[in-house]
């Protein structure tokens, strides 16, 4: 018998039950998956409180890594034992899960259970943020909020390695730091200074060429005043609250600027777009551009827990489960 959270009604973190839940045999075109490592991701959060729809009852998760135990009919690409990682759909927080076949990565000798677990949503959510939603280029800036994050650590380094100059913002001073060891070239303290106005100054007044904003509500409007003519704003997340805009005209009081909220769903909605996109991050992470940085460890257990640090913004880097 294998253990899973449960989340029968939505709410708070404590809405999380453990609790015996056999993951069954594999369909046709599944695999089960013995689950190594697991990640803790917003996502999570959305879907355990509502603001994402999921059927009830569920269990939360949508990034994990681990063996293969057994296959379903027609699956001929995988056999038990293989070592794979997946990103979606939610199911992850167990010990066993299934999941459909076309939705398995293979992890390379290089990408240990913890690092694919860690990197994959994150890495391939900054992966498609810098290489599609906008096509990075060397000598361009950036501005990404939440820089010490789980995506924001490895982002951050990426966009360096190809070129771009990156600032950042956090909440705290040793979040700061961090932020700067990973590829910043300067962080803005957002509780102390008020970045729009430091990052005109830092860019000699022109603006970035795109902001990144996975929090939301509390950082989308002033980031709007952190863009040039024409710059783009990507928005990605909610962390602060979902975003609106009652009047388009804002944007062309700001100078003609873009807005896009992009998901992982469009981006990679077959399996040759999440494999393309899980080769680069581990392409980057075997060639040194990218250190994965994992800063908080929790078992199955104390899932209640993680979520109450991921919420209160008390974590850096990427943050596991561990079943």
């Amino acid at each position: 018998m294998s253990r899973a959270l449960v989340v029968h009604q939505v709410g708070g973190p404590e809405v999380m039950k453990l609790e015996d839940r056999d993951a069954g045999a594999p369909g046709p075109d599944q695999i089960r998956i013995r689950n190594r490592a697991i990640g803790l991701n917003f996502v999570d959060v959305y879907q355990r409180t509502g603001l994402y729809k999921v059927d009830l009852p569920f269990v939360p998760g949508s990034e994990g890594a681990g063996e293969v135990t057994a296959v379903g009919a027609g699956v001929s690409e995988f056999k038990a034992g293989d070592r794979v990682g997946y990103i979606g759909p939610a199911g992850a927080y167990a010990e066993e899960r299934l999941l459909p076949a076309a939705r398995a990565i293979p992890l390379p000798k290089h990408i240990d259970f913890e690092t694919a677990a860690a990197s994959m949503l994150k890495g391939m959510t900054a992966y498609y943020l810098l290489f599609e939603t906008w096509k990075l280029q060397a000598g361009e800036s950036i501005l990404w909020h939440a820089a010490a994050g789980g995506v924001g650590l490895i982002a951050c380094q990426w966009a360096k390695a190809l070129g771009a100059t990156v600032y950042g913002t956090v909440g705290s001073e040793a979040k700061a730091a961090l932020a700067k060891a990973n590829g910043c070239r300067e962080v803005i303290n957002y509780r102390t200074e008020h970045f729009p106005r430091r990052i005109r100054e830092l860019t000699g007044g022109r603006g970035v060429d795109v902001v990144y904003d996975g929090v939301g509500q509390a950082t989308f409007e002033p980031s709007l005043d952190c863009l040039r003519p024409r710059g783009l704003m990507v928005s990605f997340g909610n962390a602060s609250g979902t975003v609106s805009i009652p009047d388009l005209g804002v944007l062309a009081a700001k100078g003609s600027l873009y807005v896009t909220r992009p998901t992982s769903g469009a981006y990679f909605a077959t399996t040759g777009e999440l494999r393309k996109a899980a080769e680069m991050l581990f392409a980057a992470i075997r060639d040194g551009a990218i250190k994965v940085t994992i800063n908080q460890r929790f078992t199955l257990e104390d899932a209640v827990a993680a979520h109450r640090a991921l919420e209160a913004r008390e974590t850096t880097g990427s943050t596991l489960l561990l079943p």
